[in-house]
């Protein structure tokens, strides 16, 4: 296994612009599929997000083209989401600036005039969404005859995001000598059959996910009561002083609620969702970038796509639904090699949820012990040292000097200073937080119920089989109107259906599981709120 870049072959063109980058030397996944893909092999690649992926098919893809006179683009690498389009965009360009092979995002958001005016000028590298791309086949402004690479970037993600059916139409329409490298963090029964159907023998190299959780990222959960999570979060960040934390919620209002309320507590915090226009979303992550604002509070969905490597701490504020969003979370820290830290929040009856994260993404996450009030207090004093410091420094103090002296005919000077820091700290008085116990009593009981929002929770009960359909909240459906056409479809009683979690983008449904099969082949491709909805059973039921 190669351990420097310049031992793969490649060109110094492409040497000299990841050297510019800051490479030194290729990640695991690069290592185990920069070969293969150079000698234009088909790639299955297993790894998470923050593994280098990008260099991992970009410097093939540069290493293989030449920027000439032709006006239709040579390579296609399909994403999930327009910020994922954006960076892996911005970071092909860096890797082929030299060469001069040039790569434009195509994505929903943007005017796809100013993107016709950039595929007219001709470019090498199309990196683009799957519905965005759809679009510009059909407008006849994007020709995919000269294709001769397609990658398939967190495939996982575009599955779960409805994007299957687009995939298989853009990879129809690309030629078949196309070599194709698809990326997942995961590796479901639909993806597999895509990779069978549309790739050539192709070779399957897997970085061990267990290896890269544990080994740069340190797993903390804390359990405490719903209340009082943001009192254990102000002190942690208080005590730890993290760089650049990312928070993650269920959802958009609870992202409000919790940076509002970081906001007045005096932290310099945003957040993003799904709501925020594209300029917010990419006027907030330019502040995070640049450390305006140091925390940053978001939902998965908003997420999705970002590539910061300088993230020291991630938190579950709210736990993640899943362990495939757990590993993808924590993903966002502990990146290029450096440490990171991710804490999760876990109140009593999640306990079990919490468990089954572990055992499913096969990790070790270790109960910590909050900062003590006094080590609160010590930090909080620390801080304000640091801040006099700076003050005295800057010269800020110097027109206070007068009332000073006035205080002075009155007061001693170190009472003076004393009462002017009491005022300052009073306000910042520790909280109590009560103590959690029971964790694992709930474990025993199996009273926890897991952290699912919607009508049920994480785990199916005895007897019933979970289904994950492809509809959700922004299709504008409801409980009500998924238990109607199940039980009109399946000839089922609504009264049998049991749990029903309701997610934006997909949802879960427990049914009978003597009649499971029925309902999957009832409502497989049915319409549904106006959508044709998927079915099939859950990978991530709750007896593992």
């Amino acid at each position: 296994m190669y351990d420097r870049f310049y031992e793969f072959g490649i060109s110094d063109e492409v040497l000299s612009a990841i050297s510019d980058m800051g490479f030194e030397e290729p990640t695991q996944i690069q290592k185990i599929s920069i070969p293969p893909a150079l000698k234009g092999k088909d790639l299955i690649g297993v790894a998470q997000t923050g593994t280098g992926k990008t260099a991992a098919f970009g410097i093939p893809i540069a290493e293989k083209e030449a920027r000439g006179e032709r006006r239709k683009p040579a390579a296609l690498i399909l994403v999930p989401t327009r910020e994922l389009a954006m960076q892996v965009a911005q970071e092909m360009n860096k890797i082929g600036k030299i060469k001069g092979v040039v790569s434009v995002p195509i994505y929903g958001g943007q005017s796809i005039e100013r993107q016709i005016k950039s595929l007219n000028k001709g470019i090498d590298v199309v990196v683009g969404t799957p519905g965005r791309v759809i679009d510009h086949i059909r407008r006849k402004t994007l020709q995919l005859s000269h294709i001769s690479t397609v990658v398939l970037d967190e495939a996982d993600e575009m599955l779960n995001m409805g994007f299957i059916e687009d995939m298989q139409t853009i990879l129809s329409e690309t030629p078949e000598s196309r070599q194709t490298m698809l990326f997942s963090a995961t590796m479901p029964e639909q993806i597999v059959k895509i990779s069978k159907k549309y790739m050539t023998t192709p070779k399957k190299v897997r970085v061990d996910t267990k290896e890269l959780v544990a080994a740069k990222i340190r797993q903390i959960f804390y359990e405490v009561k719903e209340g009082d999570k943001i009192k254990a979060l102000t002190r942690i960040l208080d005590v730890q002083d993290p760089a650049l934390t990312l928070i993650f919620c269920h959802t958009k209002r609870d992202v409000d609620e919790l940076a509002g309320k970081l906001q007045t507590l005096g932290y310099e915090a945003g957040a993003i969702h799904g709501d925020f226009t594209q300029s917010a979303r990419d006027d907030m992550m330019r502040k995070f970038k640049k450390g305006d604002i140091d925390i940053l509070v978001a939902t998965d969905v908003a997420a999705r796509g970002l590539d910061i490597n300088d993230v020291t701490h991630v938190f579950n504020y709210a736990i993640p639904q899943n362990p495939d969003a757990y590993v993808h979370r924590i993903g966002r820290t502990g990146r290029a090699g450096k440490q990171g830290i991710a804490i999760t929040f876990v109140t009593p009856r999640e306990y079990r949820h919490l468990r089954l994260i572990e055992r499913i993404a096969k990790t070790k996450i270790t109960k910590g012990k909050l900062p003590t009030k006094d080590e609160v207090r010590l930090a909080r004093e620390r801080e304000l040292t640091e801040e006099i410091d700076t003050v005295i420094e800057e010269g800020a103090h110097q027109k206070f000097l007068p009332l000073v002296k006035e205080l002075q005919e009155k007061y001693d000077l170190e009472e003076l200073a004393a009462a002017a820091i009491g005022f300052i700290m009073g306000d910042m008085e520790v909280e109590n937080i009560d103590e959690v116990r029971g964790g694992d009593r709930s474990e025993r009981s199996g009273s926890s119920r897991g952290g699912m929002s919607g009508r049920g929770g994480m785990r199916g009960e005895a007897g019933m089989t979970r289904l994950f359909l492809t509809i959700g909240k922004k299709d504008k459906i409801k409980v009500g109107d998924m238990v109607r056409a199940i039980a009109m479809k399946s000839k089922m009683p609504g009264k049998r259906i049991g749990n029903i979690a309701l997610f934006d983008e997909y949802s879960f449904v427990e049914v009978p599981s003597d009649m499971a099969d029925q309902v999957i082949a009832s409502i497989n491709n049915m319409a549904i709120g106006g959508r044709k909805v998927r079915v099939k059973p859950a990978r991530d039921r709750g007896r593992g």
